[in-house]
């Protein structure tokens, strides 16, 4: 029986990135609240719902003092900053709509907005890693990981609850793999076959439980609230018709800035299966997820690099030849497509198919004046787009073909001392992988 390589780094690694055992990329035991000085900022973000209903957030943020953000001191308070001022950010330009945006943030939001940023190395808008990672509590402090609400909502009703709250189940879900990654690694290095084999196992498995969580999308988010309603709240303004031009942080720059909106694509996750797996994109793709890193915490981006400067699994798996490992190879990849695919359908009932109706509502309404409901009212500059910019099928569909290739890439023949792989014809049009 092979014995496991125990290696004395493992645990100070995943520490060293900021990423928990227990909780992933997570923020574990998120704050609930901030020194009372940042009250303002606190009383506004928890009310940006019905703030925004009302028309009424952003008299509400003209009224807020500028707060020095010195006063913040941990990690988990610029965080929780970081949220509310993003939550509030979000709020602001979008409360009228895309057809009533603002051009500029007040100095009062702008001016700690950016600075918090900065000491995070996060960019100035809502992100993954604060709407997911850092925006839940447990409703009681003893109860499961079952029991949770989000600490901010935006507007969209039970469905942003559901939406925020299914994505850190599906980043729950993985986080087994994500702990075996090391062992990959190490085994790599050590040579030793039934290490890698179990820790791809473990993986693979992984990836099956994350579209399991995932499919609870269908259960607890509305797709008429989520295309109609949320939708625009979580767009950026970089590739977005709806602001061209950007939006200008008063106080920080005088030129206007441009920044995507929330993406699944921020999500350090899939960025490091793949790393690990040896999955490549093609240029165009490539570009927008590698992009999508700096919207990341830096320490998990720096993770996800690591994988990528470490031996190759395919050589590996290729030289070696064992069915066992090649049979583990395999399901992780074809999960991971299995996972993309689903992934696929998900979009296609919450946007592709919301945004057919809504054009089909519109013609109506402009023949009948009566009430549609939300997706007559959705906003048209993303119909074809990502919240995060973009041109959302046919970008989805191109990453999931070209997971596919990793296992045509690790098709691998030996020959003496040189392992031949068999690639695709495109090979030549691929970079190192970032989603």
């Amino acid at each position: 029986m092979a014995t496991k390589f125990q290696d004395p780094q493992r645990l100070q690694s995943l520490k060293q990135y900021h990423i928990s055992e227990e909780y992933g990329f997570i923020l574990p035991e998120p704050l609930t609240k901030l020194p009372p000085y940042f009250q303002p900022w606190m009383e506004v973000a928890g009310h940006v719902s019905e703030l925004v209903c009302s028309q009424s957030l952003r008299v509400s943020v003209h009224k807020m003092p500028l707060l020095e953000t010195h006063f913040l001191q941990s990690h988990r308070e610029l965080r929780l900053a970081h949220l509310a001022l993003s939550v509030m950010t979000m709020g602001y330009v979008w409360q009228e709509g895309e057809k009533h945006t603002v051009q500029v943030l007040p100095k009062n939001l702008a001016i700690p907005y950016w600075e918090v940023s900065q000491r995070l190395g996060l960019p100035p808008v809502l992100t993954h890693a604060d709407g997911v990672l850092a925006n839940w509590r447990k409703k009681d402090p003893k109860g499961s990981d079952v029991n949770l609400e989000l600490l901010f909502s935006l507007p969209g009703g039970d469905s942003v609850r559901g939406f925020f709250l299914v994505t850190l189940m599906v980043e729950k879900a993985a986080v087994p793999g994500l702990k075996v990654i090391p062992d990959v690694i190490g085994g790599i290095r050590h040579g030793d076959v039934a290490m890698v084999t179990r820790a791809l196992n473990i993986i693979s498995q992984a990836i099956g439980s994350m579209k399991e969580a995932l499919q609870l999308m269908h259960v607890y988010v509305d797709p008429s609230a989520f295309y109609g309603i949320m939708r625009i709240f979580l767009s950026g303004w970089k590739d977005n018709p709806a602001m061209p031009e950007g939006l200008v942080y008063a106080g920080v720059r005088d030129e206007p800035m441009e920044f995507s909106g929330g993406s699944a694509a921020q999500s350090s996750l899939l960025h490091c299966f793949d790393e690990l797996l040896g999955v490549r994109h093609d240029e165009e793709s490539g570009a927008f997820l590698t992009r999508m890193r700096d919207y990341m915490p830096p320490s998990h981006k720096r993770f996800i690099e690591d994988i990528s400067r470490g031996p190759s699994l395919q050589a590996f798996v290729g030289a070696r030849a064992v069915q066992s490992l090649t049979e583990a190879y395999g399901r992780c990849v074809s999960r991971l497509v299995d996972l993309r695919s689903y992934h696929i359908s998900v979009v296609s009932r919450f946007v592709t198919v919301p945004a057919s109706q809504a054009r089909h509502l519109r013609a109506e309404a402009r023949a009948s004046p009566e009430n549609h409901g939300a997706l007559v009212r959705a906003p048209v500059a993303l119909e074809e787009r990502g919240t995060g910019g973009s041109g959302i099928m046919s970008f989805l569909k191109a990453v999931r073909d070209q997971t596919k290739d990793a296992l045509i890439t690790a098709c691998a023949t030996e020959s003496k001392d040189t392992i031949v792989f068999i690639t695709s014809p495109t090979e030549n049009r691929f970079i190192r992988s970032s989603y």
